[in-house]
């Protein structure tokens, strides 16, 4: 362990061993969350702090099916000190409560992003929120309005949403100069857990069932979260929810010549094949594509490129589950690259795929180059509408304004800078998959992915989940996989499917708790 890790964990402590901000006196029953409210701004607050104090607005929304949520919204931050008082950091939060006598017993979601260096934007106003900013079709538009719509498959209705933006991101700062000490696997995990454990105390909700959802790198903090959380703070989470997670980077990053790579990527390729066919993905139509790459498919890459009966019989199925050109599949010895995909599944026309979701298309902007450089029709189209509705969002609808801030959506800085550790592996988390499973009876994991995303492939989740041990139910670990990429959720019917999917997992995983431990 680092000098730096033992401060963060040290931090952590003392954060949970500080005195909460209550109201220093018997108040009235029906002004007790007024009184709350009132006591996070006490002059006891750390100094140095730049951002506002915490904004509370009420909200009504009306669904497309006539359902009606009412709904408590708080914007503000956590601040985290050391054991001395001082400041360390501002972590920016927004959280969606309904106003419900029951609360410290309502569950409770922290949702987070991933990158690293993305904000929680991205499924709060996409995904899980209240509100949605919709994005339809097979294009994305900068320049399209930020405004957004009422959420019909919002979580709001079975769990409280703390949406939680780590160092660097949003409006998140660390307190001086030094920021980078929290760019990193464990220092980031320590925080976040020492930011959800100020949450619970502040709110009163430790005895709530409690959840986490994260996405992409989100996904891979989640594991490390719910173990820091246990064995550091002393909070047990009763669910997570990975959404297109990254669970070992070893099997994510294969170089070329570890067949590895080719296998897990190539049913996504075959999914992007079927939506260009007019088909939809799902398990029946993929377990042809799943059965051939870790059978025929993985037996020819090991014969190695200089087979050329391999590499003949591969040309013919890869150019046939994705609709590539066979002359492209063989010149790359039937490992095709998702870069490669991108540009020449559909160069007649002149569009490039998103690595992020193969449905979604822009313009090339320099087709007759050798190699294409074009940005990201998701991920960089979506930048701009996105931050706009993100700082529309904080500022006028919850009443949270930061002016002398800028809001980091996407913070490049955060990903370049990262300390993955200096181990000779790298960075996993299915060990502590492994390990959260194993300790806790009751806890339930559900990962889910879009078929057609390229950055993080389902395959390689699911050959991963296929080597746990049960852990007593089979339902305790479960693998679910959208039409979609990487946001599957910009697809109704998959954000729909993955609501439903998560409600199961939330009602067996309450119904447990109530239990008291069954599968133990």
């Amino acid at each position: 362990m680092t000098r730096f890790t033992t401060r963060i964990l040290a931090v952590a402590a003392a954060l949970l061993l500080a005195p909460a901000p209550l109201a220093a006196q018997p108040v009235r029953p029906e002004a007790r969350q007024d009184a709350r409210q009132e006591s996070r701004h006490e002059t006891r607050q750390p100094e140095g702090r730049r951002l506002p104090a915490d904004a509370t607005t009420q909200h009504s929304l009306t669904l497309s099916d006539g359902r009606t949520v009412s709904f408590t919204a708080v914007a503000g931050s956590l601040p985290l000190v050391d054991e001395a008082g001082k400041l360390q950091a501002e972590i920016a939060f927004t959280a969606f409560t309904l106003p419900d006598r029951e609360a410290r017993t309502r569950p409770v979601t922290f949702a987070v992003n991933g990158g690293p260096g993305a904000a929680s934007a991205y499924l709060n106003l996409v995904a899980v929120g209240p509100w949605r900013l919709p994005f339809e079709g097979t294009s994305i538009s900068p320049s399209a309005a930020p405004v957004t719509v009422p959420n019909d498959e919002t979580w709001l209705d079975f769990t409280d949403l703390v949406f939680i933006d780590p160092v660097g991101t949003g409006y998140s700062r660390a307190a001086g100069e030094d920021a980078k000490r929290y760019y990193g696997v464990e220092s980031d995990a320590a925080i976040l857990s020492a930011a959800i454990a100020r949450w619970l105390r502040t709110n009163d909700r430790l005895t709530s069932p409690k959840f986490f959802l994260g996405e992409s790198y989100g996904g891979f903090r989640g594991p490390l979260i719910a173990r820091k959380l246990q064995d550091d703070v002393g909070v047990g989470l009763s669910g997570l929810v990975l959404l297109s997670p990254v669970l070992d980077f070893g099997s994510l990053q294969s170089p070329r010549h570890n067949p590895l790579g080719a296998v897990t990527r190539l049913p996504s390729l075959a999914a992007a094949g079927l939506e260009r066919r007019g088909e939809t993905p799902d398990p029946a139509r993929m377990q042809a594509a799943e059965t051939y790459a870790t059978g025929p498919y993985l037996a020819d890459l090991l014969r190695g490129p200089a087979d050329n009966a391999a590499i003949d019989r591969m040309t013919e199925r890869v150019a046939a589950l994705t609709g590539l050109d066979p002359a492209l599949v063989r010149r790359q010895a039937g490992r095709v690259s998702g870069a490669s995909y991108q540009r020449d599944a559909d160069r007649e026309s002149r569009r490039v795929a998103s690595a992020y979701d193969t449905g979604i298309t822009g313009w090339d902007p320099d087709p007759s180059a050798a190699q294409g450089r074009f940005a990201d029709p998701i991920l960089t189209a979506m930048l701009a509408p996105l931050t706009s509705a993100a700082i529309d969002l904080t500022a006028r609808t919850l009443n949270w304004r930061v002016p002398n801030l800028r809001y980091e959506l996407l913070n490049n800085a955060v990903n370049l800078g990262w300390n993955w550790g200096g181990g000779r592996s790298a960075p996993e988390v299915v060990s502590d998959l492994r390990q959260i499973l194993s300790l806790d009876g009751d806890l339930r994991v559900l990962v889910a992915h879009g078929y057609t995303d390229l950055v993080t492939p389902y395959f390689a989740s699911k050959l991963i989940l296929d080597q746990m041990p049960s852990y007593g139910s089979g339902d305790r670990l479960s693998l679910s996989v959208y039409p979609g990429g990487h946001m599957f959720y910009f697809r109704k019917g998959s954000r729909a499917a993955l609501r439903g999917d998560a409600l199961r997992l939330y009602e067996t995983a309450l119904a447990a708790r109530r239990r008291g431990g069954e599968g133990r």
